[in-house]
């Protein structure tokens, strides 16, 4: 068996990367592709490795000669590479193709060992390498009939966004025997690239043969093995999180702060969710009137401030809307002055909006990092301070203070002249029902209370990044709504808003079917050995881990072994081997739960 790598593309989309080099030399975590690929390749004993080259094609050559590959390499060059596309390039290598069994790689993918081995342990001779489509893929996909047998290829131009729950993205990697190419490839390639030209895709002639009764060519299904098709720095970018040491991956990621859809089948228990709202008719309702919103300008902020009053039952002088409750926070911690009492840990948004030296916090002495109303009016009691910020239930250890408390706590706060803020982003999850404080006449009655409310926590929507504060302080709110920007949410959010109401009690019913999906996950995470599970009312847990292993050294193993992201809490706790767990859907809950008991 031979390979066949076709790398005569100039990669423009990669820009500077590939200003002086071909698309090939770009390097992810330090090593070029080809570098990577041909290391791969020359483990696997081939007779040679053919490449067909175009762009930087003798620096690629020059590149190549000093790493050592031990299979014989033969160039094919393609000198006209700025006029052709890569079925020209692959024709110029037919003759090779028809040689002997064939291995066909593009020069801008990047795969695990698992997916090579996949391909080349199939007993079958003639295969396409084909993974199932998800969001983050682009170019040809397959449908695929329970054989394996090709049905259709559908390009680009002829995807429907309605019908992908039966596609299959191909990898572009193929396995082609002798005689496939002999009776099938090559000369429906000369045919196809006589009438239709050189400035085509090898993938076009694929799509013809398909057609026949008689293909020759199946689907080989990936089943979780890791590849990535780098097109742009983005590409790059994910390529790099995806196959780092398992250590640093975990940095990379991290560090990305969401978008984790674009990783292959990662399941996320790192961001908070609510999987049970918005209902089917809300989506489609959007999807409706999808066009109009990608196309129209939004509202300003005093129409999207009418929207949340209605909502919430409040003047609209007294609440405005962020872009996601953080642009909110900057602005209002950017607002108020003096010395401002925390207590730790919590989102740390708030504090990291506010100097070291005029914050007081507070920490719980116990292990579950549990306090009362009464543990703050003790601790805060003397130390003069100015502003309170109180998340409840906090985050992340899911304490609650009840409202007949939070009242005590406006009462007193308001006697001592302190500015009270209270997050109130995930107390719809709460047992306790009826327990905002987003209400007129308690507002207006105590002007120095701020209500932060995150749309997108609550309510699942967190794409559309949306929050709310409501205040008796028209003055600050007024404030606020100049600091940020007149056009600080887009159609789509301000079309949730609008229509929001109409499904109010289909958020009530997913409120109750969440609180009884938390007993049931807290349940199932108490029987595991060597987890203590920290009571929430929150739309998360908090764990604390019992055995001898670090929380680093679980989420690196849930992470490598099952593709399940986890927040891990060490520096949040001092130390502390503490976790902090979504709380999704029941099958997701329960993979989470079997991966942690494999584990533990």
């Amino acid at each position: 068996m031979q390979a066949i790598i076709l790398a005569a593309g100039m990669g423009k989309r990669l820009k500077d990367l590939t200003k002086d080099n071909t698309k090939c030399m770009v390097k992810v975590n330090g090593v070029t592709l080809i570098d990577r690929l041909l290391h791969q390749l020359d483990n696997r004993g081939l007779s040679r490795v053919v490449i067909v080259i175009g762009y930087e094609g003798q620096k690629l050559r020059d590149y190549i000669a000093t790493l050592d590959i031990k299979t014989e390499i033969i160039y094919v060059e393609n000198e006209i590479y700025d006029k052709t596309n890569n079925i020209y390039s692959l024709a110029l290598a037919q003759d090779w193709l028809c040689k002997e069994d064939t291995l066909l790689f593009e020069s801008d993918i990047i795969f695990e060992d698992a997916v090579l081995d996949a391909l080349i342990e199939d007993p079958r001779d003639t295969l396409a390498l084909v993974d199932k489509y998800e969001p983050w893929m682009d170019g040809t996909c397959v449908k695929l009939a329970d054989d394996d047998k090709i049905i259709s290829f559908v390009p680009g131009k002829s995807f429907d966004f309605n019908d992908t729950s039966g596609y299959y993205k191909t990898v572009n990697i193929y396995k082609f025997s002798q005689y496939f190419s002999e009776t099938h490839y090559v000369p429906f390639l000369d045919a196809y690239q006589k009438a239709l030209g050189e400035n085509e895709y090898y993938e076009q002639v694929l799509r013809v043969i398909a057609m026949l009764d008689d293909p020759a060519i199946k689907a080989k299904r990936l089943d979780g093995q890791k590849w990535y098709e780098i097109d742009d720095i983005q590409d790059l970018d994910i390529a790099e999180s995806l196959f780092a040491s398992d250590d640093e991956r975990i940095d990379l990621i991290n560090r990305r702060y969401g978008g984790f859809w674009r990783y292959p089948k990662l399941l996320d228990f790192c961001y908070l969710v609510n999987p049970y709202y918005p209902p089917q008719k809300m989506k489609d309702e959007i999807k409706a009137n999808f066009e109009t919103l990608l196309t129209e300008y939004p509202s300003g902020m005093r129409v999207n401030s009418l929207l949340a009053a209605k909502n919430f039952g409040v003047p609209q002088e007294s609440i405005l809307v962020g872009n996601g409750a953080a642009e909110l926070i900057k602005s209002l911690m950017e607002r108020i002055k003096g010395r401002t009492g925390f207590v730790r840990p919590t989102f740390e948004e708030y504090p990291n909006r506010y100097a070291d030296g005029n914050s007081v916090s507070f920490y719980p002495d116990n292990k579950d990092y549990s306090y009362t109303a009464d543990d703050l009016i003790g601790f805060f009691g003397d130390k003069d301070i100015d502003n309170l910020v109180i998340v409840n239930p906090d985050n992340p250890s899911g304490n609650y203070i009840k409202k007949a408390d939070l009242l005590r706590l406006i009462e007193w706060t308001k006697e001592k002249g302190i500015k009270f803020v209270l997050d109130e982003s995930f107390a719809d999850f709460a047992d306790e029902e009826e327990n905002t404080l987003i209400d007129k006449a308690l507002l207006y009655d105590n002007p120095h209370l701020f209500v932060m409310k995150s749309i997108s926590k609550s309510y699942g929507v967190p794409g559309l990044r949306l929050g709310v504060l409501a205040s008796g302080d028209t003055e600050t709110i007024a404030w606020m709504k100049k600091d940020v920007s007149i056009w600080n949410i887009n159609s789509f959010a301000e079309f949730y808003m609008q229509i929001e109401g109409k499904y109010k009690n289909q958020y009530e019913a997913a409120l109750v079917k969440y609180r009884e999906e938390r007993r049931r996950f807290e349940a199932g995470l108490n029987s595991i050995e060597g987890i203590r599970v920290i009571p929430s009312q929150a739309n998360f847990v908090m764990v604390e881990l019992t055995k001898d292993v670090t929380p680093r050294e679980l989420l690196k193993k849930l992470l490598v072994k099952h593709n399940i992201l986890i927040k891990e809490l060490t520096s949040k706790t001092n130390g502390g081997r503490y976790l902090r767990l979504a709380i999704r859907n029941t099958e997701d809950n329960n993979r989470l739960i079997d991966a942690m008991k494999e584990e533990l």
